[in-house]
């Protein structure tokens, strides 16, 4: 190999590329300047010559990916329990969520998408370089309404519409009750100034909640109009929790973009899904993914996860538009279930499908938020010349034995994020 002297940045040699999009890695190599890919090369080990300056790793035949994406986190309530969320100094919930953030990018997470948390403030903190952690899209608050899933104020309070006290999940962030159109209008405003990419609703009942069977219907028809109007003229989208078939078909007439969860619908709502364009940020859940001290939501747990096989069967069927998320949330000691859940996703769905879905597949869904999106001046989710240098190199092939991905500490021999080398075993 020879030198030049036209720039600076990394090489990496020796790797089987996949890019995020085709079906297979094909070997070759990869060279970065600065943030972004500069250079995809395939049936070349190594370059006949290396920019002056750069540094070059030999990649040992293993695989390189794009960075992975998770569409559905909660920085938040992934490093706090509940108890610490109630009634730990607020400071200490963002400190947790600062250190969990850096353990999702160790784990091979480069970009997520925060569905409920004051997130905004730590994905500057994490873009400026001071501190590890992935490419965050905030929502901020989730919206909720009264007895809906995300209030968690005390049962003998007034609600707030009718004078009663923030709940401690308001105050800190995390969630936001609002009723009336005029309320939810004014919520959703709220999040946008405060840095929300995309907006989080509630429209159904949910498992730790404690007021809100599954079965019902949440935010009125105008309430959701009304949410959608406010995030469309910000040129954004409006997403919402929703488990059955009721809730989903309400959101998505009232032209929300994107459902969470979905475990519960029929065949039907999926097709309708496929015909609205609508995507589905969906969960592979196991029974033991989550404990809750409340019989209630252990019952509404099993429940749920009963449905997930099923949902994404018939999503995959009838060709929905399909992230993936995992929503692990207040057990910190389960989070590195992240890359376990990945795993699922390929048993149900095919090892390179469930890749495509956690890279450049979630990278389209990011893409919605438009010019809110802070990351929109380069490609996400793909290994090509342009786009983010967001990158991993596996010990093994991911797109033949996903299993590799669930033990990152032993299988990540590389990851970078921003062109940023934040962890190297390679020689």
């Amino acid at each position: 190999m020879g030198v030049d002297d036209s720039g600076t940045g990394l090489l990496v040699a020796n790797v089987r590329v996949f890019d995020g999009i085709g079906g297979e890695a094909v070997p070759g190599y990869v060279r970065v300047e600065r943030d972004r890919i500069a250079e995809v090369v395939a049936d070349r080990p190594l370059p006949g010559s290396v920019p002056r300056g750069t540094t070059v790793l030999d990649g040992g035949g293993g695989t390189l990916i794009p960075g992975l994406t998770d569409a559905h986190v909660h920085l938040f309530a992934t490093g706090s329990t509940m108890a610490e969320l109630e009634l730990a100094p607020t400071g200490t919930v963002y400190y947790q969520a600062l250190a969990a953030a850096r353990d999702m990018l160790m784990r091979g997470f480069t970009t997520v998408r925060d569905m409920a948390g004051d997130t905004a403030p730590l994905r500057g903190v994490l873009d400026s370089g001071l501190f590890a952690g992935p490419r965050i899209y905030p929502s901020q608050a989730a919206i909720s309404q009264t007895a809906g899933h995300g209030d968690f104020g005390a049962v003998h309070d007034a609600p707030t519409a009718l004078g009663g006290p923030p709940a401690r999940s308001e105050r800190i962030g995390f969630t936001r009750v609002a009723d009336g159109p005029d309320r939810v209008l004014a919520a959703v405003r709220e999040q946008l100034r405060k840095g929300a990419t995309q907006i989080k609703l509630m429209a159904g009942g949910g498992v730790v909640s404690a007021y809100d069977p599954l079965d019902v219907l949440q935010f009125t028809p105008a309430e959701l109009e009304a949410a959608v109007a406010a995030a469309s003229d910000w040129g954004t989208y409006v997403a919402v929790h929703a488990y059955t078939s009721q809730g989903v078909r309400r959101a998505v007439e009232a032209g929300v973009r994107c459902i969470e969860h979905g475990h519960l619908v029929d065949e039907d709502t999926i097709r309708h899904l496929a015909e609205k364009d609508v995507w589905l940020s969906s969960q592979p859940f196991e029974v033991d993914d989550h404990h809750y001290a409340s019989p209630d939501s252990d019952r509404k747990n099993r429940e749920v996860c009963e449905g997930a096989a099923r949902t994404f069967g018939w999503a995959v069927e009838h060709g929905v538009r399909l992230a993936f998320g995992t929503d692990l949330v207040l057990a910190p000691g389960k989070a590195h279930r992240q890359n376990e859940m990945l795993v699922r996703l390929g048993a149900l769905i095919g090892p390179v499908e469930a890749l495509r879905t956690a890279t450049s597949g979630n990278a389209e869904l990011f893409r919605l938020s438009g010019l809110r999106d802070p990351y929109r001046a380069a490609p996400l989710g793909v290994v090509a010349p342009g786009a983010w240098a967001d990158l991993l190199v596996v010990d093994g092939d991911p797109t033949t034995d996903l299993s590799v991905l669930a033990d990152p500490g032993r299988n990540l021999r590389l990851i970078v994020k921003d062109g940023v080398v934040h962890k190297n075993e390679l020689g």
